[in-house]
């Protein structure tokens, strides 16, 4: 078979990595892929969001597959183009991947269903907010409608983050047209965990649950980035996957379908677990980023069947089996990331961090330049570390990560410890 996987950030690597070791494949390709993944597959320049070129491509080389990674070319119609070109995508239509797109459809789709979810108010003006913010009380929640890179939600605690927020959202305009409308939201404790399972838009294979951590820095604190590292297994309570299921992800997967968006690909419910049970967050439409980096080693056997069977509506009553092992991965970012993420410094150290026993390094945002590898993002590079438990794990992924060096390097040291 000949695959393609879309996408260049260490989500893709990881596909890529495990695809590349799938029987039956004999041709992979990457676009545009990374440095890191030009080491399992054959990377062509055809940048992510160039929808009908992909399409193109695909067609003129007879590919099998394509599994898409990220989520603005499923949100722009990428799954739609190749399917009027008879092509097999794992993905969701563009109607279907407005669950993402959209977390205002998103939230009146779980009013129409019953699906648990946050209160919440749409607004367009500070005005609004304000009024939102009195309604629900301080803690609150913003949410930019549309994608935002994963930094479009902020949870404010106090009236000054309160104010704070209202001016980034609706003064500064900080999302652009992601923007226009804000969903201001009352404020879910519990924990939280990231829910995947693969679709046909009638049958779910559930997937490992994991977390992922979203601020900068220990503990939790400074600004939303798009994930600074994530673990798998989550220690859950009994029953709560089933509940999962039942209260959130099946009715969904209905849902989509009764209104003409039968989803096909992989659903993300991010999950809080609250004292009165597990409530939506929000939903993407494809792979978590950094979960993906931890949920994928785990898998036993090939991932291709599944994604295949997936995208064919032929899922029925496949299962996913995992490792009895834990996973974490840790995010090294560049200097100045979340907000001005700095580019061009030299990246040392990745061989010495490949040779620890049970490490793996995705890579993000890197680049070859003049014949040394640079950082080329914010995210630069996921080092996961594998082992019996997720403390063993943590200290086999921070062993990885002291071997590695970049001018500037950014990372949390609390991922996956203490959990075991």
């Amino acid at each position: 078979m000949r695959v393609l996987v879309v996408g260049s950030g260490a989500r893709e690597h990881a596909l890529a990595w495990k695809l590349s070791r799938a029987e039956g494949v004999e041709e992979l390709y990457a676009a545009p892929g990374n440095p890191g993944i030009a080491g399992v597959a054959n990377c062509v320049p055809i940048a992510a969001d160039a929808t009908a070129e992909l399409a193109e491509f695909a067609a003129s080389l007879k590919v099998d597959l394509t599994i898409v990674g990220p989520e603005l070319p499923l949100v722009l119609g990428i799954a739609d183009e190749f399917a009027r070109r008879g092509l097999v995508v794992v993905g969701p239509s563009r109607a279907a991947a407005e669950i993402e797109g959209s977390k205002v459809f998103t939230k009146e789709f779980c009013n129409r269903h019953d699906i648990p979810t946050a209160r919440a108010k749409v607004v367009r003006s500070r005005a609004e907010a304000a009024a939102a913010v009195r309604e629900f009380k301080v803690p609150v929640v913003f949410k930019a409608d549309g994608l935002a890179a994963g930094k479009g939600v902020q949870v404010c605690r106090s009236k000054d983050e309160v104010d704070a927020a209202l001016t980034h959202y609706f003064e500064d305009r900080a999302f652009g047209a992601a923007g226009e409308r804000v969903l201001v939201e009352e404020c879910l404790e519990g924990q939280e965990l990231s829910f995947m399972v693969l679709t046909d838009g009638t049958s779910v294979v559930p997937l490992a649950a994991a977390r992922d951590y979203k601020r900068l820095g220990d503990a939790g604190v400074g600004p939303n980035t798009g994930g600074m590292g994530s673990i798998s297994p989550v220690p859950l309570e009994s029953g709560l996957a089933a509940s999962i299921l039942r209260a959130i992800v099946l009715p969904t997967v209905a849902g989509m379908a009764a209104e003409g968006r039968q989803f096909r690909g992989v659903l993300y419910a991010g999950v809080m677990v609250t004292k009165d049970g597990p409530q939506l967050l929000e939903y993407n439409c494809r792979f978590g980023d950094p979960e993906a980096q931890v949920v994928i080693p785990r898998l036993e056997g090939d991932l291709l069947p599944l994604l295949r069977a997936a995208a064919l509506g032929e899922l029925g009553s496949m299962r996913a089996l995992w490792k009895r092992e834990a996973v974490v991965c840790v995010v090294l970012a560049s200097h100045g990331y979340p907000e001005s993420p700095r580019r061009g410094d030299a990246i040392a150290g990745l061989g010495e961090a490949l040779a620890q026993p049970g490490v793996l390094v995705f890579h993000a945002g890197t680049a070859l330049q003049d014949s040394r590898l640079v950082t080329a993002g914010g995210r630069v590079l996921s080092v996961v570390g594998r082992g019996a438990t997720l403390d063993e794990a943590a200290r086999t992924a921070y062993s990885g990560v002291g071997r590695v060096q970049f001018e500037g390097m950014q990372w949390r040291s609390d991922i996956g410890k203490g959990l075991s």
